[in-house]
């Protein structure tokens, strides 16, 4: 059985989706990020820089309990464990994984600012939302590139690249002005994942999770949502 601790986050439903896909047993434990959850002590053993997603193995490596955090680690041990969705062939391996790095290290953190800068930030931030929103807007276009010269971002073949990239370029695209019509490929592509079996049963539990966020948010006090953000008090550079 594997633990899962997480959120309504688009990192959170990758690994709900490779969890789907391989039809590995797993519980989930929802996280309350509003109410200051990830920075308890006990969070915190599990991962020390409180973020969701986590999961916990317990028939891990060796029969042995394996405790993972960061989603683009969670897909490839999951991917290794099923024996599924990361290609063994080199040259398509690293084509998986240079996409699902690409993923991790700026698709995530350059939506997941626009989100932000969108709907958290005080009045005065268009430059930041500016700067972000004119980042996703090209990332588009890369994948469309991308797209436009394969069925899948890996290859020919559906992978944990998909699974990763999927949650942020299929749900984000509206609030961000971003025209699908102008993108094919991209849109083909969202389409073809959106209608896979597993990723339709992940969709059906997403509604109860974004709920359950949105309730905590909604009833979460200043200084916790100062302290999830890292502002106010918790900041650490300058305050303006």
């Amino acid at each position: 059985m594997i633990d899962l601790y997480g959120i309504s986050s688009p990192n959170v439903l990758k690994v709900i989706i490779m969890l789907k896909e391989t039809g590995l047993a797993y519980d989930l434990h929802r996280i309350d990020i509003w109410a200051g959850e990830q920075f308890t002590d006990e969070f915190k053993a599990l991962n020390p820089n409180s973020k969701v997603p986590v999961i916990v193995d317990h028939d891990g490596v060796g029969g042995q309990p394996v405790t993972l955090f960061e989603s683009g680690a969670i897909l490839f041990y999951l991917a290794e464990k099923a024996r599924a969705f990361l290609p063994t062939s080199p040259p398509d391996r690293y084509a998986t994984m240079q996409w699902l790095m690409l993923q991790m290290g700026t698709i995530g953190p350059m939506f997941g600012q626009a989100t932000h800068f969108r709907g958290s930030a005080p009045a005065g931030q268009d430059y930041s939302l500016s700067r972000y929103t004119t980042e996703v807007h090209r990332l588009y276009d890369v994948l469309e590139v991308r797209l436009s010269q394969a069925s899948y971002l890996g290859g020919d073949d559906y992978t944990i690249a998909d699974m990763a990239a999927w949650p942020w370029a299929g749900m984000y695209h509206e609030q961000n002005g971003v025209q699908l019509s102008k993108l094919p490929a991209v849109k083909r592509w969202i389409d073809d994942v959106a209608a896979r079996p597993a990723v339709v049963r992940a969709h059906q539990e997403w509604p109860t999770l974004v709920a359950y966020a949105l309730g905590r948010r909604a009833s979460a006090d200043p200084d916790k949502r100062d302290r999830l953000h890292g502002r106010g008090r918790y900041a650490r550079g300058p305050k303006s």
